[in-house]
Formats: structure tokens, C-alpha cells, sequence
């Protein structure tokens, strides 16, 4: 699978890069908080070859990708320039500050 290929293909449909507020990952899924979500066809993105889904959850438009999702979720990072984050690494880092 191209992963770039296939994470321009995601931000194109999503409205660019301009259009996303932020985005995170988790097991199988590319998390974006987006500007707006009106700009975003769903069937559209449920057509590109390698997403096998779409959910809207949370404030978040979750993209389905599957055990390739963190390679994905790289080449959107350094196409759009966003920081690297996990919601996973997120989680354990709020945990933490509370753990004595």
C-alpha cells in the first residue's frame, strides 16, 4: 500500500489541510477534529482504496484504517506538518501526572 498516496487522497477529501484542526490515532483509526465538517463528502472518502470505514464520534471525524493506521497517520502528519501524537500516548501521559 502507498501511504502517501493514500494520505493525500484522505486530505484532499477531508478539505485539505486547512481544513483540519487536529488529528490523532488510536488501534485502527485517524481521529480528526476538523473545522469543518461540511466541507467533507463521506461517500467520497469511503471510496478510497485502503479506508475501510467512516464515524462521526465525539467531535471527531474517525477515518477506519485498519493495522496500517499509524503509517497512514505519519505521511498525513509530515504532508499537513502536524505534531505527532496518539490518543493512546495522550492517555498515558494524563495518567501519569496523577500516579504517585
Amino acid at each position: 500500500m502507498d501511504y502517501k498516496k493514500l494520505a493525500e487522497r484522505i486530505l484532499e477529501k477531508l478539505g485539505g489541510k486547512e481544513n483540519v484542526e487536529s488529528v490523532v490515532y488510536c488501534m485502527t483509526r485517524l481521529r480528526f477534529v476538523l473545522k469543518d465538517e461540511s466541507q467533507v463528502d463521506d461517500e467520497q472518502v469511503k471510496k478510497i482504496k485502503g479506508v475501510i470505514g467512516v464515524m462521526k464520534k465525539s467531535g471527531q471525524y474517525q477515518i477506519i484504517i485498519g493495522n496500517e493506521v499509524a503509517s497512514v497517520y505519519k505521511e498525513i502528519c509530515a504532508l499537513g506538518n502536524f505534531k505527532e501524537k496518539t490518543s493512546a500516548k495522550k492517555n498515558r501521559e494524563k495518567k501519569s501526572k496523577y500516579h504517585f
